[in-house]
Formats: structure tokens, C-alpha cells, sequence
């Protein structure tokens, strides 16, 4: 098996996990709008709220982040063309 094979799954395997990411913030979402919604008062509201923004900004962060692998082994494989 050479490079070239190496760096297809690698890029196959990053995209999953773009994916299964993009799962998880959808999910991650979901259940804190639903606390929010249930939560009685203003202040657990307020929080919950918080949570969900850096909550979603720890997954907007995953999710660059694998997008910049993505990118190098796209310029690898490239490069063992």
C-alpha cells in the first residue's frame, strides 16, 4: 500500500469526522434549547444560553480544525500524484 492509498483514507476518515462533529453540534443543540425552553427562571435560562453558544463554538472549532487536515492531506495526495 503506498502514500497515495494512505492519504484517500485519511481523507475519507477526516470527512466521517467532520461529520459525526456536525452530528454532535446538532445534538448538543437540540437538548439546550430544549433545558432552555423548560428552565423556569431567567437566570438558568441566561446560562443555559451561554452554554449553548460556547458550546457551539467548541464545535465550530473542532470542526475547522479538521478542516484544515482535510485540506493537508489533500495537498499531499496531490503531491504523490
Amino acid at each position: 500500500m503506498g502514500s497515495k492509498e494512505i492519504y484517500q483514507k485519511q481523507i475519507i476518515s477526516i470527512r466521517e469526522r467532520i461529520a459525526k462533529e456536525r452530528e454532535r453540534k446538532s445534538y448538543d443543540n437540540q437538548k439546550l434549547q430544549e433545558r432552555i425552553n423548560r428552565a423556569t427562571s431567567v437566570s438558568s435560562k441566561a446560562s443555559y444560553r451561554r452554554q449553548k453558544v460556547d458550546r457551539a463554538a467548541q464545535h465550530d472549532r473542532a470542526i475547522q480544525g479538521l478542516q484544515k487536515q482535510l485540506e493537508t492531506a489533500k495537498m499531499n495526495l496531490a503531491k504523490c500524484r
